[in-house]
């Protein structure tokens, strides 16, 4: 049986189109929800690059769904209860999206999103490496990359826009954003959330090193988490078998391409560089190979 053709850029005629993110398009349904398309998109760096990676979105979307039904007792979810056949009625059209679109509740998304670090490394390793903090979280000396933190740590960033950098701010510069009860409910259900997460993750063989939260607040004030949740592509997922402090370890997420791009002379801004095939199909065999891991009975 062939594989699914990888999906680029997904075209809904019924509906209207919201917008176009790094990696999901966006269309309105009512005035109370949205269709969510995962594609094969693939951003590095706050670049999308011009090459999809085959079945990546539907990964991204199965994982995300599993972790939804996982945590929906620590917090709900933005998932609504429309089928995928009462938006979409054109079969064809479905077919093109099935695997990789849900329907959401319409909420109002927060300004920031919430990262947190169980283990030192990416760029919370060269800010230690010049400053001996973590995003203004000073950490204890001679500490070695990818080594796991006493505790996990909360380090936010504002949103920026498809083609712009995230900025790391602190949690206090998040006060004046979310409010200071927000704020601090944003920081308490991420680290919850991770913690829950890594150590589920960590009994298959995955360490979750790091990863990145969204939230957005429904016209009562109710948080919910909304967009993707501990996927490989918000996340640093790596085989916990060959893990090692001093390196940075192998990993089942995008770290893989990030990797092979620094070996390029690329300056890191539009347009990116077209992936080689052999670089395409090990990345599409990671994310799967996660998914897999995961969630399996």
């Amino acid at each position: 049986m062939n594989a699914p053709a990888a999906l680029f850029e997904s075209s809904i005629s019924n509906l209207k189109l919201r917008a176009r993110g790094k990696v999901r398009d966006i269309y309105d349904i009512d005035d109370k929800h949205l269709l969510i398309v995962t594609t094969d998109r693939l951003s590095a760096f706050d670049v999308v690059l011009p090459g999809p990676i085959p079945g990546k979105g539907r990964v991204l979307t199965s994982v995300s769904n599993f972790w939804f039904n996982k945590m929906q007792d620590i917090i709900p979810n933005h998932l609504a209860s429309l089928s995928l056949e009462e938006v979409v009625p054109d079969a064809n059209e479905r077919a093109q999206i099935e695997g990789r679109a849900i329907i959401v509740k319409k909420l109002k998304p927060l300004p920031v999103e919430a990262i947190v670090r169980g283990y030192l490394i990416g760029s919370g390793w060269k800010d230690y490496q010049k400053t001996g903090s973590v995003c203004g979280i000073e950490l204890a000396a001679g500490l070695e990359q990818a080594q796991q933190l006493p505790e996990a740590i909360y380090t936010p960033s504002t949103k920026a826009a498809v083609g712009d950098h995230d900025e790391n701010i602190s949690f206090a510069e998040t006060i004046p954003l979310l409010g200071a009860e927000l704020a601090t409910k944003v920081r308490d259900i991420s680290i919850e959330l991770y913690s829950t997460a890594a150590e589920y993750a960590k009994q298959r063989g995955i360490i979750i090193a790091d990863t990145k939260f969204e939230f957005g607040l429904d016209d009562d004030g109710t948080l919910y988490l909304i967009d993707e949740a501990l996927t490989p592509d918000s996340s640093r997922f790596w085989p916990a078998d060959q893990y090692q402090q001093g390196i940075s370890p192998p990993s089942f997420d995008k770290q893989f391409i990030r990797d092979y791009l620094e070996t390029l002379d690329w300056n890191k801004t539009a347009p990116g560089p077209e992936l080689p095939d052999d670089i395409v199909a090990i990345s599409s065999q990671k994310y799967h190979e996660a998914e897999l891991i995961l969630t399996a009975n």
